[in-house]
């Protein structure tokens, strides 16, 4: 193959990585470019919207994670790409003003460092090389050296390392090769560290990956790591993966389990979005763990989003009056959410609000916010 076929392959091979600014739904964003590769929406810091190329330098792999397709025991085509070559690709596309950066993973080739050494390179010859200052977001390898973490804290925008489940029991479930305090705990906390203020490279965006419903994990226990990633490790986003059967054999390798998609279908699917509803409160509403209402076996509801939940579990502090109530507390009212809520507080700077309309509500979203809040 030569470089844009490999490219082509290897692009499509990211798609399972969300670890980046990337819409969570890149089944309907994603595009191809005209040679084959995966082009990624982002959301660029100053507002507005660009494009990403999104792909794997290289998609061997030693690792046995049963829920990856390029595993070592699968019969996928293979390959490498160099780093110069990738970075001369990458610049053709930035320089025809097709993306605006590059998300760069790899498998592990060998070893994680010399897979680290793949991306890392390829980084720094864009960086010195071609004097790119744009944005560049590299995957940290699970198990790379600490003198590996630092070299792609100094080339890159942002970094991501995947923690895939929620603590070693369930990772241990899913890989033998992997271990989850070395590998994975050990760089996570090692990142947060340097990226810390007053730290060399603060101001680097840091971000990682829940595979859901790989194993037989809740999604209490998510959202509990969810919270301390960003409580103690202070990680700017958490991204969550519905688990897909790719391939024959997948499912049959992974251990059977009682969770919600072995009994609907669509279940994981829905599962990654109530975590991702989740995720937005802890991020912009300040929920914390123990305003998340799961069943007895610690699922969030299938049928309503996390915050109508805890609002039905709470009648005591409903109807709230909308001319008296404080920004959180308006947050809190099912249907309501920052841009409505901002603009709430715009009008009663203006006077009391007297009608629903100008609110920018209609429909089923405003009979919901009437269940839950008054005007007066």
């Amino acid at each position: 193959m030569d470089s844009h076929e490999k490219l082509k392959l290897l692009s499509d091979a990211s798609r399972f990585d969300l670890s980046c600014a990337c819409g969570t739904d890149d089944r309907d964003h994603r595009t191809r470019g005209s040679d084959g590769a995966w082009l990624y929406p982002v959301t660029l810091p100053s507002g507005g919207h660009s494009v990403m190329l999104k792909t794997l330098i290289s998609n061997v792999c030693v690792n046995d994670c049963l829920y990856c397709p390029y595993r070592s025991a699968t019969d996928v085509p293979r390959t490498t790409i160099d780093p110069g070559a990738m970075a001369q690709l990458f610049m053709d596309y930035w320089r025809q003003r097709k993306v605006f950066g590059l998300f760069l993973s790899s498998g592990v080739v060998g070893t994680p460092d010399r897979s680290m050494a793949l991306i890392n390179d390829t980084a720094s010859i864009l960086r010195r090389k071609f004097q790119f200052r744009g944005y560049l977001h590299l995957k940290v390898i699970p198990g790379a050296s600490d003198a590996a973490v630092e070299q792609a804290l100094s080339l890159a925008s942002a970094v991501s390392i995947n923690i895939e489940t929620p603590g070693e029991r369930h990772f241990q479930r899913l890989s033998q090769k992997k271990h989850f305090e070395r590998d994975i705990i050990r760089p996570l906390k090692l990142i947060s560290t340097l990226t810390g203020k007053g730290m060399k490279h603060h101001g680097i965006k840091t971000t990682t990956q829940f595979i859901v419903g790989a194993s037989d994990e809740t999604d209490r226990e998510i959202i509990n790591y969810t919270t301390g990633l960003y409580d103690r490790l202070k990680m700017h986003r958490v991204y969550f993966s519905a688990y897909q059967t790719v391939g024959q054999t997948m499912s049959e390798e992974l251990p059977e389990m009682n969770r919600p998609d072995k009994v609907r279908k669509d279940a994981t699917f829905i599962r990654e979005h109530r975590i991702y509803q989740a995720d937005f409160l802890i991020r912009k509403y300040k929920f914390a763990m123990q305003d998340f209402i799961f069943d007895q076996g610690g699922f969030f509801s299938l049928e309503a989003d996390p915050k109508q939940v805890w609002a039905d579990h709470h009648p005591e502090k409903y109807p709230i009056p909308i001319n008296s109530s404080d920004k959180l507390t308006l947050l809190r009212v099912p249907g309501l959410g920052p841009v409505t809520v901002g603009r709430i507080t715009k009008m009663r700077r203006e006077g009391t609000i007297q009608s629903w309309d100008g609110l920018g509500l209609s429909g089923k979203r405003l009979n919901m916010v009437k269940k839950y809040a008054v005007l007066g």
